[in-house]
């Protein structure tokens, strides 16, 4: 399978150019984005055109990192490879290297088979999605000009930027190493086998912890899990923070900016929640200011901001909206409810390290158990559905049948159609990285939530039933 997105490409490894993610397929998309980040380049400035790269340790990813090198220096492009790093990591070195773009080898959370490259601006972004239209433009119409032997681009290996990355965290003011190494935590990390494996143990003994459980932190890229830090893939953890009565477990997604934590009895924080914490820190240690999460987010730090006396804004779903949304509304924080943490103080983008960094710390203020500080927050409930997609079928069809049926109810049509009902609410889209409708909702009890999703497919059932293609969910 290839989706291409304005997120990016990503796709599974092998098979048939065009419909898998094969070596031809990456040579032609890195072309059509070094191409574009060429033309981005400022006139009159002489200076050679600069990428950084990295990768997760999926199994693809040095094959990967290999054709994405060759084909931007065959184009002219120096090449600063940072190998094996995190998302949040090659952000940080595009803006720290006065780079003019990024990108990142990595399919996030997609299991071992798929790999992809994600694309970054000259401030170490996610390129827009007018950006990212134009890449997949050039991409098609394949009109790339390659650099002759003389001005080709050369590759620089540097292998010390997670370490750098983290020194950033630890100077950000509301990180406080003493308050963390004082309460001599005992963390149990589960880095499903991937970069989070180097970076997460290196953060928590830069932070003093001294006491690290490790599970599934050899970056081998042969996954032991399904990757996506949710409540069923982290067993494992639970158990391990269960047997060695660790304070908390932290769990990363391969490329580092999702952060899932585990209590100190094996319960989970609850990933929406990660956002949540922090956020309520950052919010009574800094001056009052605004939040921003994406629709599909738990409404509990809408109350939390309020509480603080901010205003909360909603954005579609993607970082780039957050991150938009988030210049626009001044936010001190904000980020997605999967576990990703934006915080501007260090820069724009999902940053499981700086979570990490955030949370410890207002753990240690909080001076009390991680079950208890989740107690201190709103306890709402989100059950999340999906509905595959058969071809015929028409999403936009659907989506206005549904907000037909429900037009009585506050609808916000910013991103697919989400319609509230007092403090419960139902977010469906369509999505941009694989062909199905989520179904996301939120209640104060999770059968109430399951209960609401169930409703509204079978409103999208009913409105679809005479399509001869079908639904399968």
């Amino acid at each position: 399978m290839l989706i291409k997105s304005i997120s990016g490409i990503r796709g599974t490894i092998g098979g048939k150019s065009g419909e898998n993610l094969t070596p031809a397929d990456i040579v032609k998309f890195t072309s059509a984005y070094g191409t574009w980040v060429i033309s981005q380049k400022q006139k009159g400035k002489n200076q050679k055109v600069k990428v950084v790269i990295g990768r997760d340790a999926r199994i693809s990813g040095e094959m990967v990192s290999k054709l994405v090198s060759s084909a931007l220096q065959g184009l002219g492009i120096d090449v600063i490879d940072l190998g094996l790093s995190t998302t949040p990591t090659v952000e940080v070195a595009v803006a720290d290297e006065k780079a003019n773009g990024g990108i990142i080898i990595t399919a996030s959370h997609n299991p071992k088979q798929w790999n992809a490259l994600k694309l970054l601006n000259a401030a170490g972004e996610f390129i827009s999605e007018k950006e990212g239209q134009d890449v997949l433009r050039m991409a098609e119409e394949e009109n790339f000009a390659y650099a002759e032997v003389a001005s080709l681009g050369k590759k620089t290996e540097v292998h010390d930027y997670i370490k750098k990355h983290i020194d950033k965290i630890l100077a950000l003011e509301l990180v406080d190493k003493k308050a963390v190494r004082e309460k001599k935590f005992k963390i149990a990390v589960d880095a499903v086998n991937s970069t989070g494996g180097i970076a997460v143990p290196m953060l928590l003994e830069a932070l003093g912890v001294e006491t690290i459980f490790k599970v599934n932190c050899d970056p081998t890229g042969d996954f032991a899990h399904n990757p996506e830090p949710l409540p069923e893939h982290l067993r494992d953890l639970s158990k391990a923070v269960i047997k060695n009565k660790a304070h908390l477990g932290i769990a990363v997604d391969p490329d580092v900016d999702r952060l899932a934590i585990v209590c100190e009895d094996g319960e989970m924080f609850g990933e929406e929640y990660t956002l949540v914490a922090v956020a309520d820190y950052i919010l009574k240690h800094s001056k009052k200011g605004n939040t921003v999460s994406n629709l599909s987010s738990t409404r509990a730090l809408r109350d939390v901001t309020e509480k603080a006396g901010g205003n909360y804004f909603a954005s579609a779903v993607g970082e780039v909206n957050v991150v938009e949304a988030m210049k626009k509304n001044k936010a001190v924080i904000g980020g997605e409810g999967n576990g990703g943490v934006i915080y501007p103080e260090i820069h724009y983008g999902r940053d499981a390290l700086a979570g990490i960094g955030l949370f410890l710390t207002h753990l240690a203020k909080f001076g009390k158990s991680c079950s208890m500080l989740r107690a201190t927050y709103p306890d709402y409930h989100i059950s999340k559905n999906k509905i595959e997609l058969i071809n015929g079928i028409d999403v936009e069809k659907i989506l206005a049948g549904i907000k037909e049926k429900y037009k009585r109810q506050p609808v916000n049509t910013t991103d697919g159609v989400k319609i509230e009902f007092g403090k419960e609410w139902v977010h469906l889209r369509r999505s941009n990285t694989e062909p199905i409708i989520r179904i996301y909702s939120e209640s104060e009890s999770q059968s109430t939530a399951d209960n609401l999703a169930q409703k509204i497919i079978s409103d999208i059932k009913e409105i679809i039933k005479s399509n001869r293609n079908g639904l399968s969910s």
